[in-house]
């Protein structure tokens, strides 16, 4: 399987974001509905939450919806209120010694990837993201210097809230630095446990534990895989061997003979770089985002390219990825 991998800069929604709607549309509503459509809130529910909670992302939903062609079910998948799980692999750390930089591998499908990675201005803070769920981010930075990362918490509960890409979009779009990202992390209901990177400009660093049944909480980690606390959902985490990538990343994070060099290459290496494409736990991309340049490098083993706030070219790559299909 191949993945067209696509470097866009659209300041607000238009032509190029209807054009990935038209594309991805029909695999989402086939993820909307999986669970039956009983499942899923109705327009008015989805509006009411998020007026509720991410106010200020309300006109611009709407003009989503017009760009949909006033598509009622795509407006409710487009909240992003109480949507099917979503589950992640993920491994992502921050380096420390000299110039900050957080770097993560996704691990997913290749099938499930947009391929997009975006520059925004939407409400007036330019962001560069890895798109998902048409508007939502996996990962990515804005102009004053916040990164972030989501992975996977590692526990099969699902609650009342929002799906993770939705709040992650609203934290680039309206945070500046580690402490109000973790407030609006805080605020706003996620509907599944994920654990969030974040590096900010000033150094700045930490993991949020984000659930559906109890507040948010940061502790000072370098690394993040697909574990809290705690195992809770012990086949995933033997398959996924997030225990091992943890610690793996912890000690070399603080190895004195680790350069920063030398701790993104382990990115692109087994335990961190991984194959399982058919059971979504492959790494499809590794990316590192330094807050100090508010510049961008994506990576593969064979391949890569930087972009930058100030210097972004449009560009495209095809990657292939090792499935059965």
């Amino acid at each position: 399987m191949r993945i067209l991998f696509r470097w866009v800069n659209e300041e607000v929604p238009g032509e190029r974001w209807q054009g990935l709607f038209e594309r991805a549309w029909p695999a989402y509503r086939r993820w909307f509905a999986s669970e039956g459509d009983d499942w899923r809130p109705d327009l008015e529910l989805s509006s009411s939450k998020l007026r509720e909670h991410m106010p200020e992302l309300v006109p611009l939903w709407e003009r989503l919806i017009e760009l949909a062609g006033d598509d009622e079910e795509a407006g409710r998948m487009l909240a992003l209120y109480r949507p099917a799980p979503y589950l992640t692999g993920c491994s992502q750390g921050v380096w420390t010694r000299g110039e900050p930089f957080l770097v993560r591998n996704y691990d997913y499908h290749p099938a499930a990837s947009e391929g997009l990675f975006l520059l925004s201005n939407w409400h007036g803070t330019r962001v560069i993201a890895a798109s998902d769920c048409l508007w939502g981010v996996l990962d990515g930075i804005n102009e004053h210097g916040l990164a972030l990362a989501l992975s996977f918490g590692g526990s099969r509960n699902v609650g009342d809230g929002f799906g993770i890409p939705l709040i992650l979009r609203y934290v680039l779009e309206f945070c500046s630095n580690l402490e109000e990202a973790v407030e609006v992390l805080d605020r706003i209901p996620s509907h599944m446990t994920y654990n969030v990177s974040l590096l900010d400009r000033s150094g700045s660093f930490g993991v949020v534990y984000v659930r559906p049944d109890r507040a948010a909480k940061l502790v000072n980690e370098r690394a993040s895989t697909n574990h809290q606390e705690r195992i809770e959902w012990k086949e995933y985490a033997a398959r996924t061997r997030t225990t091992e990538r943890r610690r793996f990343l912890n000690r070399k994070a603080t190895a004195e003979d680790t350069t920063p060099e030398g701790f993104v290459e382990l990115f692109l290496k087994p335990p961190l770089y991984v194959t399982d494409y058919d059971h979504g736990h492959g790494t499809l991309y590794t990316v590192v985002y330094r807050p100090s340049s508010g510049s961008v490098d994506f990576l593969w083993p064979e391949y890569g390219l930087s972009e930058a706030f100030d210097d972004f070219e449009e560009s495209e790559v095809v990657v292939p990825f090792a499935t059965s299909e």
